[in-house]
């Protein structure tokens, strides 16, 4: 009998941090911009003999910040450790870090999975209601501060070192491995992502390397509660990499297992160019990297008053900015789930909905469709067209002054242009007009021009209908009121028919 197996996914989130400097020496965290390589840097982010580092303020509220948000419990007394190994890119031959006792710990976040029915993490048996789909509960083992190391850069016979990043302070979110899907790990990323461009943190731009992903995979026969021997996917810094090289692996490990052969505990890379993972090196336990506590930093004394103070600073979320917007507004999950990806979409939309009078809904279905579009087709920031000119053009649409095809040809002139949409209106002469007697006079024009088609109609095509209707906003130039057009038509066509 052949085995069905599932995969065991847990994920390593590591994202570097919005401070102006290092996490242990004030050199500048913005490495991005440095003219050139090797300038922002120290004898202690460059780990020379007797340089002495000091813990970042800012770093220490942000990953605080971030582990109120994944719903941790922050610890009062936590350390930093010494994780040695050694790479051309680490300078101190270690990497300061934190194992023992992290800043935050024994969280949680609510997934979603739209393939297959999952169940709580942690061995729980019921299903959690997710909107559109079921979902389940992930635990967040740990977040942790620690430094980021250089920037490697290889060349045919050799490799070049950067040491401008060496030291910027870098967030790690480790999972329990209670993912099932890929569906399921793509959303938790997805919404980590979320979580912390929401909270200023991070800027999520993986292109640039600021966020990248690291897959913990095994497999194992459905129904066993063993975890197998996992392989350690590094790097990944897309969505995109993560979905494809976390189904290859998946894949990889069943075809190993019906072979008849066993998998071996390893740290993998991923090769998008060929679709496939690689072997890097045996994947290390806690004990090869030798962590000791730092004996250059004190532990971290928090108290309640200063969790406190971080905890007033939470804004409102991504999760319950959604089910606000379903409550408040009465969108669908889908679209709640769309105007809430970003948080300044989602205070566009409320801000377009201070200034109109059509109804959210409708406001909804400008944004998610022709909004969007433009945003995407001229790379310009979403409140390049302010949300009071959008809800303007939109009431405009709604109250019949202009069409809505007219109304896209000025939502695309205020992205590329700007301007005043009642402006633009007068013009370009988009103005629609609904005087019955301007419109009765087009429709009998293209009536008595049309007599074949006013048969062929009557013998039964009724989608001539619309084909005289788009006459009609041919001869006026899209002026004409298109419900009006439609009914003057109808009663028309009805009139001639023998």
């Amino acid at each position: 009998m052949k085995l069905t197996y599932e995969p065991v996914i847990g994920l390593e989130i590591h994202g570097e941090l919005l401070t102006k400097s290092k996490m242990f020496c004030s050199c500048s965290a913005d490495y991005g911009s440095a003219p050139e390589p090797n300038i922002n840097i120290c004898p202690t982010c460059t780990g020379l003999p007797g340089a002495m580092p000091t813990a970042n303020k800012k770093a220490l509220e942000l990953a605080a910040l971030v582990g109120l948000a994944l719903n941790c419990s922050i610890n009062k007394h936590n350390t930093f450790a010494r994780k040695n190994y050694f790479y051309p890119d680490l300078p101190k031959g270690y990497q300061i870090s934190q194992y023992e006792l992290p800043i935050a710990e024994k969280g949680w976040m609510d997934v979603t999975s739209p393939l297959t029915p999952l169940l709580k993490g942690g061995g729980n048996d019921s299903l959690l209601p997710q909107g559109e789909g079921l979902g389940m509960r992930v635990r967040v083992r740990r977040v942790h501060i620690e430094e980021d190391t250089a920037k490697l850069s290889h060349e045919k016979n050799y490799a070049l070192v950067d040491f401008n990043r060496a030291g910027v302070p870098l967030l790690e979110i480790v999972s329990e491995p209670d993912l099932r899907t890929v569906e399921a790990a793509l959303d938790y990323a997805t919404k980590i992502r979320a979580i912390l461009r929401y909270l200023g943190v991070n800027s999520g731009d993986m292109e640039k390397g600021v966020l990248r992903f690291e897959a913990n995979i095994s497999v194992r026969p459905v129904g066993s509660a063993e975890l197998r021997k996992r392989t350690e996917i590094k790097n990944l810094n897309s969505f995109r990499a993560l979905a494809r090289a976390s189904q290859y692996e998946i894949e990889r490990q069943i075809k190993v297992y019906e072979s008849g052969g066993e998998v071996l505990q390893e740290t993998l890379g991923w090769d998008d160019a060929r679709g496939i993972t690689t072997s890097q090196r045996s994947k290390e336990d806690a004990h090869d990297y030798r962590y000791f506590p730092e004996p250059d930093l004190p532990p971290l004394k928090l108290n309640d008053a200063w969790i406190d103070a971080i905890r007033i600073q939470l804004p409102e979320l991504p999760e319950a900015k959604t089910k606000r917007f379903i409550a408040d507004f009465e969108l669908t999950p889908s679209e709640a789930h769309l105007l809430t990806s970003e948080l300044s979409l989602a205070t566009y939309f409320e801000e377009a909905i201070k200034h109109a009078k059509s109804s959210p809904k409708i406001i909804n279905t400008w944004i998610a469709g022709e909004f969007m579009r433009n945003l995407n087709e001229s790379n310009v920031e979403a409140d390049s067209v302010s949300a009071r000119s959008l809800a303007q053009l939109i009431d405009m649409v709604t109250d019949k002054t202009i069409s809505g095809n007219a109304g896209k040809t000025v939502l695309t002139e205020l992205f590329k242009n700007g301007g005043d949409p009642a402006e633009i209106v007068k013009a370009k002469g988009l103005a629609q007009i609904s005087d019955e007697s301007f419109i009765q006079e087009a429709v009998t024009k293209i009536l008595n021009d049309n007599p074949s088609e006013i048969e062929k109609y009557h013998a039964g095509k009724d989608t001539l209908l619309q084909w005289f209707v788009g006459q009609v906003a041919r001869a006026t130039k899209g002026k004409a009121d298109p419900v009006m057009t439609k009914e003057l038509m109808l009663k028309g066509l009805e009139e001639r028919r023998k």
